[in-house]
């Protein structure tokens, strides 16, 4: 899942976006309101993390902007991160649009739990543990297990097979499984999707009694779905 974290304080940035990768999130981060705006015109995010007070664009406008394009960017979940935390900003966030708000100063472990809570939303699954099969996945530890044991992956691994199974029986395209692995910065290619699902189905394909399997739709992308026993 990509995060987009907009926050010019570099050492708070920092250390949520840590945060968030340690928890195997995929996190870009903005330090303007105006480059903030220019990404989230061309890209797409699970999530936006918003301080308000920024330079070159507040946040508040950045808001206005992105849910007055509509369509899927334009609903993008978007959590409000800020110090401007009295009544009146709290409800004006809401108003414009905001799917949650959250005053400075703030514990971590309440926003991963929010963080969490906006994903299952945005997903379409808000079950708190998504299972295929003997694979589950709980969106609150962000552990996947398999046939009752922990499952062993790396953190693109883990971010490919948790996108597939928020979706089960959903075709996902390798262009959007890119989108939502791989952030901008990251120097490679749509080829590296199909590497790292061949090494999923590798681990899967480990315990024949598992029931849960990565298919390729052809010009189409990958499902997950339960295999046949």
């Amino acid at each position: 899942m990509r995060i987009l974290l907009v926050e010019d304080h570099v050492e708070l940035s920092h250390w949520v976006s840590k945060a968030l990768r340690d928890a195997n999130l995929t996190v870009e981060c903005a330090a303007t309101g105006a480059d903030a705006d220019t990404l989230l015109h061309t890209q797409d995010y699970a999530l936006v993390i918003l301080d308000l007070t920024l330079p070159r664009m507040d946040g508040m406008e950045v808001l206005r902007r992105l849910r007055a394009r509509g369509g899927t960017r334009g609903g993008t979940p978007v959590l409000i991160l800020t110090a401007r935390g009295g009544l009146e900003d709290r409800v004006q966030g809401l108003n414009e649009g905001a799917d949650d708000y959250l005053a400075k100063p703030f514990e971590l472990a309440e926003l991963e739990a929010r963080v969490k809570a906006l994903l299952r939303r945005r997903s379409g699954n808000e079950s708190l543990v998504h299972r295929c099969g003997q694979l589950s996945f709980d969106t609150v530890s962000r552990m996947f297990a398999y046939c009752g044991e922990p499952l062993a992956l790396t953190p693109r691994e883990h971010a490919v097979l948790e996108a597939l199974i928020a979706r089960p029986g959903r075709a996902l395209s390798k262009e959007k499984l890119f989108q939502e692995v791989f952030a901008l910065e990251d120097d490679v290619n749509l080829d590296a999707i199909e590497l790292y699902v061949h090494r999923i189905r590798k681990k899967l394909e480990r315990r024949p009694d598992g029931g849960a399997s990565i298919v390729t739709l052809r010009g189409i992308g990958y499902l997950m779905q339960e295999r046949p026993a």
